[in-house]
């Protein structure tokens, strides 16, 4: 019994001249054919010719990269400076966090019916300074909800707000003895 959804894979082989080859239309792509097929969700699967290695993630890597390049990047040098602080013991928690949470980006898109639409490019660009306090502040409330957790289960010696507040040894300036 053949997996019918393997076979819908579409099999882009990469050669050692870094073309790249889709076999289903015995044509040569770009890295923007790679990106259209991502863009209409066309399964899809980059091999190198030779070894049959899977190279798929480093081709999203090179398309990341290029669109990072071009216009106004997703991902701010601080921004990726906090990921790669990352790699290592709380990788998979962030990696998690990220995937759902670009999920329920494309979920609410979905759902309003209007992923492709004009109207809703130019809703949103307009509605960016709301949507990034509103992210801001689900940040923060993750943030917080992380800390509680940690704290209750006393990993980590517990945190304390940089402010000193939770220091009871910390007095303000305008605090008297």
């Amino acid at each position: 019994m053949s997996d019918s959804s393997q076979d819908d894979i579409r099999i882009i082989k990469k050669y050692p001249n870094r073309r790249l080859y889709d076999s289903r239309t015995s044509s040569h792509l770009n890295l923007a054919d790679i990106r259209r097929l991502v863009l209409e969700q066309e399964p899809f699967q980059v091999v190198d010719a030779k070894t049959g290695e899977d190279l798929t993630r480093s081709i999203l890597l090179q398309i990341i990269q290029e669109a990072e390049s071009d216009g106004d990047p997703i991902f701010s040098s601080d921004m990726l400076k906090n990921i790669i602080r990352f790699y290592g013991p709380f990788q998979s928690v962030l990696g998690s966090y990220l995937e759902d949470s670009i999920q329920s980006m494309i979920d609410i898109q979905t759902q309003a019916g209007t992923q492709s639409s004009k109207a809703w490019r130019d809703f949103m660009h307009g509605q960016a300074p709301m949507m990034q306090e509103l992210m801001r502040q689900y940040m923060e409330q993750s943030k917080a909800l992380y800390q509680n957790t940690q704290n209750m289960f006393g990993l980590f010696g517990g945190f304390t707000d940089k402010s000193g507040a939770d220091d009871p040894d910390n007095k303000k300036s305008g605090d008297k003895e």
